[in-house]
């Protein structure tokens, strides 16, 4: 998983980095689903629930909820970055 982890960093880096105006869409076929099920049970379940968290807590006030948004947007892609394109 070295090449595809280092694919995965930088979607991850790339949403984190400019969050606003990007949006996540999803495509691939049968092995973007495998990989994305050996990524849920291994790490990406913890990940998505550490953003949906986050994202909760900053929807709480005004001024947070752009950010919570976004949040919720790299939960997305937490749970299935496998196929996934961040434009």
């Amino acid at each position: 998983m070295g090449c595809f982890g280092n694919v995965l960093c930088f979607k991850f880096a790339s949403l984190s980095f400019f969050p606003f105006g990007k949006e996540v869409r999803y495509g691939g076929g049968t092995g973007s689903f495998l990989l994305n099920i050996i990524w849920l049970v291994v790490s990406g379940l913890p990940l998505a629930i550490e953003h949906l968290a986050l994202g909760a807590m900053l929807c709480v006030t005004v001024v947070g909820i752009p950010f919570g948004l976004q949040q919720f947007k790299l939960a997305k892609l937490a749970l299935m970055p496998f196929g996934a394109e961040v434009l």
